[in-house]
């Protein structure tokens, strides 16, 4: 295990839905070469029994596996490894990754511990996603526009599939939102951080290889995705910019989508935002958003 002396102490969490035992396996495996080994690796298995994953054989540290009964989202599953981590009381930074994700480099646990040793207020750093051929998608830059995927430095938020999370940060605001399930937690986390004055990184070094996707793969993609927006906006902005904020996206969405019935789930979604409750509401202060709109991303976009 890696003392406490040699920098933070660093787990692993992977939630994976027992649909991809190769990819996992792939993945453990380059967690194994890692040239700082983690102190924890925690697989979950939301709503699956987990397979015997051969590349469990040659990791180190110790391998926790979780069987979850139903499959909690992306935000539940990884809420699962967090409270695992959280009983042994021995990680300090959290890494957590896609399940079809690989870490092509043998220096990101290293890099990536270097990074929290040197800034005590540093509450995540957001890896750079890209596909076998080293392609970004727009998508998974953390900034508005044709950005620059290899341009780091302090940003707004962070992607979902490679990512580190500072213990201390989540003991003060909280761990992810479980009842969003899948899409716009990783925004939610990341302004309860900035508004607790968290610092967020995007590091482009820290690569992350994983297949280009459209998160519209997933049947439910539309209706989350405008449920939750709704909701990420009632429960985090102050009350002036939630009109703002949906009134954009509203727009954003019409000019994007040209399929009726993605529309049709989209502005249901929408409903079910306003119409159901959205859960604690705990608005950003206007220095935060004042910082968000410095950082070049304004909670309105």
């Amino acid at each position: 295990m890696v003392g406490a002396a040699e920098g933070p102490r660093i787990a692993v969490a992977v939630v994976t839905m027992g649909n991809r035992p190769a990819e996992v396996d792939a993945l453990l495996e380059s967690v194994a070469k890692q040239d700082v080994p983690p102190a924890r690796i925690v697989i979950v298995g939301n709503g699956c029994p987990l397979p015997e994953f051969a590349a469990r054989l040659s990791l180190p540290g110790e391998v926790t596996p979780i069987e979850l009964d139903e499959n909690l989202g992306c935000p539940g599953g990884r809420n699962a490894a967090l409270a695992r981590l959280r009983e042994f009381g021995d990680v300090d930074v959290v890494v957590e990754l896609d399940d079809d994700g690989l870490l092509v480099d043998a220096d990101v646990l290293r890099r990536v511990r270097d990074l929290f040793a040197a800034d005590d207020r540093l509450g995540v750093v957001g890896f750079r996603i890209a596909d076998e051929r080293g392609e970004t998608q727009p998508r998974h830059v953390p900034r508005v526009g044709s950005a620059d995927p290899m341009r780091g430095g302090y940003v707004t938020g962070f992607l979902g599939g490679g990512h580190a999370l500072r213990s201390a940060m989540l003991d003060e605001i909280g761990d992810w939102p479980a009842e969003f399930f899948f899409a716009h937690e990783e925004t939610d986390l990341a302004w309860r951080a900035a508004d607790a004055g968290w610092r967020i990184l995007y590091a482009p070094e820290l690569l992350l290889q994983h297949p280009k996707t459209s998160p519209a793969r997933h049947a439910i993609y539309y209706r989350v995705n405008a449920r939750n927006r709704v909701w990420l906006a009632r429960r985090r902005l102050p009350l002036p910019l939630i009109p703002v904020h949906l009134g954009v996206w509203v727009l954003l969405t019409l000019a994007r989508n040209r399929s009726l019935g993605g529309l049709r789930a989209w502005f249901g979604g929408f409903a079910e935002g306003v119409r159901e409750p959205a859960g604690e509401r705990r608005p950003m202060r206007w220095r935060t958003v004042w910082r968000l709109t410095r950082l070049g991303r304004p909670p309105v976009i």
